[in-house]
């Protein structure tokens, strides 16, 4: 089953029983695969009946790989387990760290962009494509502090690690617009700069916004509301590089029902129609 060029979304508990009542007209789903690694139980039990009607996206978010440490090996061995169980047409994981000796931090923090940041994220990606057997797409981060001591900008450090790994990108359109508004740099220019052959996937989230110092805006990667307007445009001008590309809708807290979320992912496709005029997106909506 082959990952169409399409929107989909996240695959939430609160719409396991719609989904498979109603089968509804949608390109693909994505899970966490930390909520799926127990051996049995409902979770599994919905996802394999899901998992035989739609393409999947496994999309990770504990693996660690800008942290120091080395890779957690049975965090490792459970997410290969999941992925040789539901062969999924993508993979993902986050360009962040979240561990820390033996402390685990339930975020998605950001590293500096240097020499010694880059071998540790690269040999980690070697090696979880090594230990999987498949490609890896990494996700650019959405950011809140800019490092000192970073000798590279995000993306040449981006653009490094495709390099000597070989990895694919998960091109998050809404961290880059978090990233650019909380540093005040220009997201279409990012865009216009980011290693487009490499993606293979784009995520579109909603994001939460307050004030830092000074009264200066601050956004933060919330996915707990709609996509704004900006950054739909962002998408659009994305698209227009790229082409048509599996786009995720991620809305991961105060999760909506199942019709607003539908909604969202049916105005990726139609962003996707007007901007690629893609015959797929055309042929199966």
């Amino acid at each position: 089953m082959a990952m169409p060029k399409k929107a989909g979304v996240g695959l939430k508990a609160d719409h396991y029983h719609e989904i498979l009542e109603q089968k509804p007209s949608m390109g693909w789903f994505e899970v966490h695969p930390e909520n799926y690694m127990g051996a049995g139980g409902p979770p599994h039990s919905y996802l394999t009946r899901i998992r035989e009607n739609y393409p999947l996206s496994i999309h990770g978010v504990g693996l660690s790989i800008g942290g120091a440490q080395a890779l957690d090996i049975d965090h490792l061995d459970r997410l290969k387990t999941l992925i040789d169980r539901y062969q999924p047409e993508l993979f993902s994981e986050h360009l962040a760290w979240s561990t820390h000796t033996s402390g685990y931090f339930n975020d998605l923090l950001a590293a500096p962009y240097t020499k010694e940041t880059l071998d540790v994220v690269c040999a980690h990606v070697d090696q979880i494509q090594s230990y999987i057997g498949r490609q890896m797409l990494l996700e650019n981060p959405s950011t809140y502090i800019v490092f000192q001591d970073s000798t590279y900008s995000e993306i040449d450090f981006i653009t490094e690690i495709t390099r000597r790994t070989g990895c694919g990108l998960l091109l998050d359109v809404n961290n880059v617009y978090v990233s650019c508004v909380n540093h005040n740099q220009d997201a279409h220019a990012y865009i216009d700069a980011f290693p487009i052959d490499p993606v293979g996937e784009i995520h579109l989230a909603g994001h939460a916004e307050d004030f830092g110092e000074a009264e200066q805006r601050l956004l933060i990667d919330a996915h707990d509301r709609p996509v704004i307007e900006e950054v739909w445009q962002l998408y659009e001008h994305t698209l227009g590089r790229t082409g048509a590309v599996p786009t995720l809708i991620e809305w991961d807290n105060n999760i909506p029902i199942w019709a607003e979320l539908t909604a969202e992912a049916q105005k990726a496709d139609a962003i996707m129609e007007r901007i690629t005029g893609s015959e797929e997106i055309r042929d199966v909506a």
